[in-house]
């Protein structure tokens, strides 16, 4: 299965990007963890989208590393308000 990213808005107005090949796990993993982590903090996480980024981790890493360096909350509500991950994956696929 291609890797994916997924943004978790929950109820403290904060998102969680990640990378993973199962979602709804990770989800999962996130509510219920008894390590005291970030995402322990905030609970509980709701998946707001995840998006296929193709077949490579590699490509999924980039992604996610590029949407948490802009440190933007704002910047990840567009890119679900204006559907435009196609464009990061076809810029990080492109750039190896």
């Amino acid at each position: 299965m291609p890797p994916e990213i997924s943004l978790d808005p929950e109820i403290a107005d904060k998102y969680y990007v990640g990378s993973t090949d199962n979602p709804h796990r990770r989800l999962e993993e996130h509510n219920i963890t008894s390590e005291h982590t970030y995402t322990s903090k905030y609970r509980p996480w709701e998946l707001k989208a995840y998006f296929k980024v193709g077949e490579s981790r590699s490509t999924a890493l980039k992604i996610e590393k590029h949407i948490k360096k802009q440190k933007s909350k704002t910047y990840i509500e567009e890119l679900l308000r204006r559907n435009t991950i196609s464009r990061l994956i076809a810029r990080f696929e492109s750039n190896g």
